[in-house]
């Protein structure tokens, strides 16, 4: 089967029968993303990899969390039960007449941040909002997978392991990422590759930066 192309507000009308309780999540790059899937916790393998392995992150975060409005929350555990992730659960509301009521607390260090609990949430007590750090997107796939051997610390291996030495465009593309990372990311490049010519490249465009 061929595909075919199709306006963004068709896909939008398709897509919106499948996402329901699911969370959208596709490729981590923000150029020519290569799949997008809507998913459940309990079949989906990267769900599954993020609850059991939240704190290595194996899924990278949206830029944003839930906010809990305590006042409006019933403790209904809608919001609980559809979280992918079991990042949101339920404590007690500290209310003296009803010692019972429970209210919704999301656990940040594990939330995606996906909305999914702000959209079943019939009591409006859910929204969301920014990260305090932000999350940056790697621009395509060759920057994302860089970026992940030197954080790391596997840029060596991406390099000989892969052959890249043996293929220009391969080794091209490689320093190209490195030149446009911040410069932390390329001093950690740098001290994994221990490469003259890489430090001279890096050395050469910090000093043009210099000079603009």
């Amino acid at each position: 089967m061929s595909a075919a192309w199709i306006r963004p507000n068709v896909t939008i009308c398709s897509l919106k029968p499948a996402i329901r309780n699911l969370v959208q999540f596709g490729e981590n790059v923000r150029e020519r993303v290569s799949f997008i899937c809507n998913c459940c916790g309990c079949c989906c393998e990267a769900m599954l990899a993020a609850k059991r392995f939240a704190v290595l992150t194996p899924i990278s975060t949206t830029n944003f969390l839930p906010a809990i409005a305590e006042d409006k929350c019933s403790g209904c555990m809608k919001c609980a039960d559809v979280c992918p992730v079991e990042a949101m659960g339920m404590v007690s509301a500290g209310d003296a007449r009803h010692h019972k009521r429970k209210k919704a607390k999301v656990n940040e260090e594990i939330c995606l941040g996906c909305g999914v609990c702000a959209r079943v949430c019939d009591k409006q007590a859910i929204g969301l909002k920014q990260r305090g750090q932000r999350v940056i997107t790697p621009v395509n796939t060759a920057h994302r997978t860089v970026v992940m051997a030197i954080e790391r610390g596997t840029l060596q291996d991406l390099i000989f392991d892969n052959r890249a030495l043996a293929s220009h465009r391969a080794m091209a593309a490689i320093l190209g990422v490195i030149l446009k990372l911040p410069p932390l990311k390329q001093v950690m490049a740098s001290q994994q590759m221990k490469s003259r010519y890489l430090d001279n490249l890096l050395s050469s465009r910090k000093s043009k930066r210099a000079e603009a």
